[in-house]
């Protein structure tokens, strides 16, 4: 095609976009365009909404609900998924006191200070269970003391943090980390050990009486739910409106030129 040719047919379709009953029209269909856009965008709002509510009526029914056996809910080893982030369990076992650190910088009702990270040997399969008994605001030894024998523990499953460094092996009981985190508790316990803490809520029979009680820090926060499905589709539905009402545009006005052209043909 030669570049007069090629001009012509831009004059063509500039021709025929630029007629006054199509750009009548294109002002509606931009309208229209925009209004799917917005009432896309509300729906995705709605989406986030209706998600984050799901989440939390789940969040809410494994908190409050009924403890399960941790043995009906994950093994040593074993990762936790979305849906089990909070859930209430219940575990019976011994504490190891010589296995205990503080996790340092951790705040508390806006008080600086430290978690408590004990081991519970849990009675069903001998392995230890990373347990978070609360927080206190210093590293007083007396945090330390735990109830000799079994006891029944109920808490919620949180997720593993992540861990710049090890704890050395050597390192006594009352050693400092930055993280709660059950991999970088492995080398200094030495033992099966279970991949996912739990946050202590209440316990059976209650610890020692002592000047320092570690408080419980409750449940995790639980991340965004995500999208609801069924208001994500609804809001890609009015975005594929509005891009059709473009497309019947463009195609009225490819009609257009195809006519001016017959027009000069004949």
């Amino acid at each position: 095609m030669s570049g007069s040719e090629r001009a012509g047919g831009l004059a063509d379709w500039i021709r025929a976009a630029t007629r006054p009953r199509l750009l009548g029209i294109l002002l509606i269909l931009l309208a229209g365009a925009a209004l799917c856009i917005r009432l896309g965008a509300w729906q995705l709002d709605r989406a986030q909404i209706r998600g984050n509510q799901e989440a939390e009526v789940a969040a809410s029914a494994r908190e409050n609900g009924p403890a399960l056996p941790l043995a009906d809910v994950l093994g040593p080893g074993e990762g936790l998924t979305q849906e089990q982030l909070g859930q209430r369990v219940e575990v019976a076992g011994e504490w190891e006191p010589d296995l205990q650190v503080f996790v340092e910088g951790r705040g508390y009702e806006g008080e600086l200070g430290y978690y408590v990270l004990s081991a519970l040997r849990v009675s069903e399969d001998d392995a230890l269970l990373p347990v978070v008994r609360g927080w206190v605001p210093s590293t007083d030894e007396a945090a330390l003391a735990v109830s000799p024998g079994e006891v029944e523990v109920i808490g919620f499953l949180a997720g593993p943090e992540h861990a710049e460094r090890g704890i050395d092996p050597s390192a006594g009981t009352g050693a400092m980390v930055e993280s709660v985190s059950p991999a970088q508790l492995v080398n200094f316990w030495n033992e099966p050990t279970y991949a996912v803490p739990v946050r202590l809520a209440e316990m059976q029979p209650a610890g020692p009486a002592a000047a320092t009680v570690p408080t419980p820090i409750g449940p995790p926060e639980i991340p965004d739910g995500g999208l609801n499905v069924r208001n994500l589709a609804y809001a890609a539905e009015w975005w594929i409106f509005g891009g059709f009402a473009l497309v019947l545009w463009w195609r009225m006005v490819r009609d257009e030129v195809r006519h001016l052209r017959q027009e000069r043909v004949g």
